[in-house]
């Protein structure tokens, strides 16, 4: 199939598009500048010229693929506007074509849990950074009835490849000389490694479940403090781990320290069932100390 992916040189839309070339799908990624076309067709891909406040752009790319996997949203309050038009563009280009639509969105939406473990039919209490997200995913899943095969999917933390969250936090530690958490880090985050996830986005566009929304999360999730202190181990500065109020990470990361700081279990087996989805790469502890980020 050709399958258009937009945010396709990001963090996990480049581990997407790796995998549908694996799984001998066509990726075309969405490219907003001649330097990202280049790295796409570097690597073997189609690239598409547009971004995603060029409506017109956004329709012709979707008019020519067999799926669409949206990954291109950004952890900025501004993006609330931006996303909403660019889904309703491209949710319009393919109205009655019984096409899919997969959207990403992620675990931050369902709020703090406060050590609970949920599962995608829960009450959402987003942050304020992706207050905007259950509207879109809404949107989304209701494109259903105009005969699109829409699905959900909310990530975890994403690791491995060397990159999120956990990059920042190695060179936090590589910087500072100590890995800085907000609070005592005995909030926990549900993780998902990026070849995992890309693997069920690839499940999704072969057999979609039209209409459904999934968690993808990998193990149980861990609490923050026992992270860090793994970061820090790998980082040859082990038991250095520093702990900062909420206040004054806001003033230097910004509302994405909220979600940081929040309790976030969430998993299911959900993806399991529909897909045959099993987590197959290392899990996070194994990967913070003997795989991608170990230099």
């Amino acid at each position: 199939m050709k399958v258009l992916v937009t945010g396709a040189t990001g963090y996990i839309g480049s581990a997407v598009c790796d995998a549908l070339k694996a799984a001998g799908h066509q990726p075309q990624g969405l490219a907003r500048s001649e330097e990202k076309a280049h790295l796409l067709e570097s690597r073997g891909f189609v690239a598409r010229r547009g971004d995603l406040t060029d409506l017109d752009s956004l329709r012709a790319a979707v008019a020519e693929v067999d799926a669409v996997i949206h990954a291109a949203d950004a952890e900025v309050p501004e993006m609330g506007a931006i996303a909403k038009a660019a889904v309703g563009a491209m949710l319009s280009a393919l109205a009655g074509s019984k096409r899919t639509f997969i959207y990403t969105s992620g675990v931050w939406v369902v709020g703090d849990t406060d050590g609970r473990m949920v599962g995608e039919i829960c009450a959402l209490h987003p942050p304020a950074l992706v207050a905007w997200r259950p509207a879109v995913e809404e949107m989304v899943l209701e494109s259903r009835n105009s005969g699109i095969r829409p699905v959900v999917l909310r990530p975890g933390l994403v690791y491995g490849r060397g990159g999120g969250i956990l990059a920042n936090l190695f060179a936090d530690a590589k910087k500072h000389g100590a890995v800085r958490i907000i609070g005592k880090g005995a909030n926990c985050w549900s993780c998902v490694h990026i070849d995992d996830l890309a693997d069920l986005y690839v499940r999704a566009v072969t057999e979609p479940a039209s209409g459904e929304l999934f968690f993808a999360c990998g193990g149980m999730p861990q609490p923050v403090e026992k992270i860090a202190r793994a970061v820090a181990k790998a980082s040859g500065i082990e038991g250095k781990v520093e702990s900062i109020p909420l206040e004054a990470a806001r003033e230097h990361i910004g509302l994405v320290a909220d979600c940081l700081a929040m309790d976030c279990r969430a998993g299911s087996t959900k993806a399991a069932r529909y897909f045959g989805w099993t987590v197959t790469k290392p899990l996070i502890f194994d990967e913070i100390l003997s795989g991608s980020y170990v230099s």
